[in-house]
């Protein structure tokens, strides 16, 4: 397989503190993969030198075999990257598919005087938005939600919903910032499966998350990051059998594997 993300030696400095440390990472077409470490690792930070929100101190991005280091976010969106946040940001008096229609934005041509006019540009792009807002509703099995507000929604369902109105940016890689955060084992589970049918369905996908049952449950191959440093990467055994990641969340005198088998 291809490599689709790729991050060289970088680094990202906030005065003298070093967030993130030469992180190098190759992440393939087609992958679900995970990047972890305690709290303070570096998680988000990294993540946002990959999608675009910060520039490195030092390094390099590479996405489908193209620099894209010190790119504008939405010029990384239009080239196939999108985006979650760890905080749910719906607009809660809109619906389900109006807030997927919004993720149409940058697919679209309108300016603000063809909206105001109710010009043919402002027909056809709404009319585009509509349909292919309901198709992926569809697609995700979220057309029964279509008509609801979302502030009506379960948390559950919300976080779903984010994660459908980023699919309107048609994104080859999606990258998801604690979807599980704040929900219960019966709602992580189904986001769980959600991921894997996303990613049955050729979507490449990176996550932080900590909770460490979603994610060794659902990557392929996960990363860990600790005081901004790789400390290991692998397939879920190889780190869930790994002294170094096991000492950065549980302390060295715990027995290798036991955090992770209570979890």
């Amino acid at each position: 397989m291809a490599t689709i993300l790729e991050a060289r030696d970088v680094c990202q400095y906030f005065g003298g503190l070093k967030a993130v440390e030469k992180v190098n990472m190759k992440i393939e077409e087609g992958d679900i993969f995970g990047v972890i470490g305690p709290n303070g690792a570096g998680k988000t930070t990294f993540f946002n030198i990959c999608s675009g929100i910060f520039k490195p101190t030092a390094g390099e991005i590479i996405f489908r075999g193209e620099p894209i280091t010190g790119l504008l976010t939405e010029k990384i969106a239009r080239k196939g990257m999108a985006r979650t946040f760890q905080n749910i940001q719906l607009f809660k008096y809109m619906t389900v598919l109006e807030n997927v229609k919004i993720g149409f934005h940058i697919r679209t041509r309108t300016t603000m005087l063809s909206a105001l006019l109710r010009s043919k540009r402002y027909s056809e792009d709404e009319k585009f938005a509509t349909e292919k807002a309901a198709e992926i509703l569809e697609r995700v099995g979220l057309s029964e939600f279509r008509d609801t507000l979302a502030s009506n929604l379960p948390y559950g369902i919300q976080r779903k919903v984010e994660i459908a109105r980023a699919l309107a940016l048609d994104p080859k890689i999606l990258l998801l910032d604690e979807p599980a955060a704040g929900m219960n084992p019966s709602e992580t589970q189904e986001l769980s499966d959600f991921v894997k049918k996303l990613n049955a369905g050729g979507l490449t996908i990176v996550v932080i998350e900590h909770d460490m049952k979603f994610v060794m449950n659902t990557c392929n191959r996960i990363l860990v990051l600790n005081f901004g440093q790789k400390i290991c990467e692998g397939t879920p055994d190889v780190v869930r059998d790994d002294r170094n990641v096991n000492e950065a969340y549980f302390g060295k005198g715990l027995v290798v594997g036991e955090g992770y088998n209570n979890a």
